[in-house]
């Protein structure tokens, strides 16, 4: 990407977004250059879906529904309950409109990066990861050993991300996507080596 148009996708992306969000956004870009390079994956890549992962996580949630309808993207009946976990749906809509994003492989992985899904992709599962365990998300359990995790086995990694959601939403009885248990149910096989466990 051409410096001139790097610093006006972060410029706009900036203005977008409140400090938090994109004090987060940049964590997670860091994070997801660091595992490309770990891993052997396009920087790139990595950098883009990172930085526009939560392009609509301000944006209101009737926007966020709006924009999948408009779309026609399928919405869960778990995600019209809970209508902010659409921003990754509607953030890989408004990546094509407003950030002029083409490669598919960078918009789906802007799709999957709250619950991701069977079989991710190595850009998918950088950018899953990444939102999880970037700098500044201090409150997740087992964050140390899942960030030590991160570079040394990566399907493992989202195995226990997913273990650890499940848990959090159950204990508190909050709704739990299909999608989130389809990926646990996929990724909890790489758990079963005990090298591989927080």
């Amino acid at each position: 990407m051409r410096m001139d148009k790097d610093t006006s996708l972060r410029e706009k992306l900036q203005n977008s977004l409140n400090t938090k969000r994109y004090a987060h956004t940049l964590g997670v870009e860091e994070t997801s250059i660091a595992l490309a390079k770990h891993y052997g994956c396009d920087q790139e890549k990595a950098s883009l879906a990172a930085l526009l992962h939560d392009c609509a996580k301000c944006i209101s949630d009737q926007e966020n529904l709006t924009l999948c309808l408009v779309h026609n993207v399928e919405i869960t009946e778990v995600e019209y309950n809970n209508l902010s976990l659409l921003h990754a749906k509607a953030g890989a809509i408004l990546a094509e409109m407003e950030y002029d994003i083409e490669d598919e492989e960078i918009l789906h992985a802007i799709i999957v990066h709250t619950t991701g899904e069977p079989n991710m992709s190595l850009l998918d599962k950088i950018i899953y990861v990444a939102d999880y365990i970037e700098p500044g998300r201090k409150d997740a359990p087992n964050l140390e050993c899942i960030r030590e995790l991160a570079y040394q086995n990566i399907d493992a990694c989202i195995a226990k991300i997913c273990q650890d959601t499940l848990s959090y939403l159950a204990t508190r009885n909050q709704p739990i996507d299909p999608g989130t248990e389809r990926t646990f149910n996929f990724y909890k096989q790489y758990m079963e080596d005990n090298r591989w466990k927080c």
